[in-house]
């Protein structure tokens, strides 16, 4: 079992910034890969980035550029850092962990972008 607590999520004006964080806990030896998925309401969940354990990278398309990710492997913890932040980009943002059994999924982190 992986555990996964997030934060960082709030309310930010367009242009602006947040850094979301997930931590993961129990079984981190079994996780071959991190990232994050977002869900705005009516919408399916998407891939928002994702980090492997070798360090490569992957970003959905309306976030390039705009959105880095990176990783902590001391800490077990990953890190999503939001820049130039648009209101479409208003969802809840959920953490995950990829494992060789299965997925874990962090509660989720609002994320609003005022206009």
């Amino acid at each position: 079992q992986v555990q996964l607590v997030e934060s960082g999520g709030g309310l930010v004006q367009a242009g602006g910034s947040l850094r979301l964080s997930c931590a993961a806990s129990g079984n981190i030896f079994s996780i071959t890969a991190m990232g994050w998925f977002r869900q705005a309401p009516g919408n399916k969940r998407e891939l928002v980035a994702g980090i492997t354990n070798g360090g490569r990278r992957n970003f959905g398309g309306p976030v390039k550029g705009r959105f880095t990710i990176s990783r902590d492997n001391a800490k077990n913890t990953v890190y999503l850092q939001m820049d130039s932040l648009k209101p479409e980009d208003t969802a809840v943002y959920y953490c995950n962990a990829e494992t060789r059994t299965g997925d874990y999924w962090g509660q989720g982190t609002q994320v609003t972008v005022s206009s």
